[in-house]
């Protein structure tokens, strides 16, 4: 199949490309950089150099790609994630979910392809019922901002994935970890961690699920071949509470034990969107999409695959 990807060269999107192509597809990816074209072409892919946010050269670069299928791998987060700052990197991040969402959608119907697979959230499930969610649970979109806001964007864009596409699929991602993320070992949590300024809030019995980016790339492959328009969670097969997976994961690290920070303190630190998000998160059931497409994750656990990225426990 002719695959166009934004967001190349990525976290998830330098998987995404070899996998593709080690599946014996035909791979245009998209990156702005002229200098990351070089690592495009090693990984067997012909590169587009462009920005999602031109809209008349994104439809030149995708017709020249005469794709089948539009993989959406885009994000615009920073490396350090500055809680002061939330309202502005949300901002940031949103244009690309609306803006340039909107530009990969025209470009793709533009150029004929029938399918088109987008990189959405598995953690903003609202935060009530059970701990954890499966794909039909309301999203967080009434959280409290600049986290609603955000929540209603990615809604908003799924909704238009699905309205658009002649198949799309929405892939509600667990929290990355591996190369390229905030969890590597040269991350922005990792390097919090080891200076134990990454604490358990609350009680720690928030809910995160994971996906390595190796997991998040074979969803993305696996969902080629779908058919027909679907949301799916991509997580691993282990939720955990904060009270466990953050001291595991500071094990790994070979990081001093983790701090416990009651909410109220960590509201000063952190404001209080972040800290109702961190003291409330729930979990996502990755059931649907190893029914639909038998998809499984390599690491099924964050346990194992923390320690294969990060050291030792």
């Amino acid at each position: 199949m002719r695959v166009f990807v934004a967001g190349a060269t990525g976290a998830v999107g330098k998987p995404l490309v070899r996998q593709l192509v080690d599946a014996g597809h035909q791979v245009v990816g998209l990156t702005r950089s002229e200098a990351k074209a070089a690592d495009l072409r090693a990984l067997g892919a012909t590169p587009a150099v462009g920005d999602v946010f031109d809209r008349v050269e994104l439809q030149h670069l995708v017709a020249q790609a005469d794709p089948e299928a539009v993989i959406h791998q885009l994000t615009d987060l920073p490396q350090s994630m500055e809680p002061k700052h939330l309202q502005e990197i949300y901002a940031r991040n949103d244009r690309v979910r609306t803006e340039g969402t909107a530009n990969l959608l025209d470009a793709a119907a533009a150029a004929g392809a029938t399918r088109f697979v987008v990189q959405s959230m598995g953690t903003w499930y609202r935060p009530e019922g059970g701990s954890i969610k499966a794909e039909q649970d309301p999203l967080w979109t009434d959280g409290p901002e600049p986290l609603g806001s955000a929540v209603r964007t990615v809604t908003a864009m799924e909704a238009e994935v699905q309205r658009r596409s002649p198949i799309g699929i929405v892939l509600r991602y667990g929290a990355f970890y591996g190369p390229g993320t905030w969890y590597a070992p040269d991350g922005e949590i990792a390097r919090r961690m080891r200076s134990r300024g990454f604490p358990v809030v609350g009680d720690g019995h928030a809910i995160t699920s994971f996906v390595h980016v190796e997991d998040a790339a074979s969803a993305a492959v696996a969902a080629l071949a779908a058919s027909a328009s679907a949301t799916y969670n991509v997580a691993d097969d282990d939720p955990a509470p904060a009270a466990e997976w953050i001291p595991w994961y500071a094990g790994a690290l070979g990081a001093p034990r983790p701090m416990k920070v009651p909410a109220f303190l960590a509201r000063l630190a952190l404001g209080g969107a972040m800290t109702d998000w961190l003291t409330t998160m729930r979990g996502a059931s990755n059931g649907a999409i190893k029914a639909a497409l038998a998809w499984a994750p390599r690491y099924t656990s964050w346990r194992e695959g923390f320690v294969a990225e990060v050291g030792r426990r």
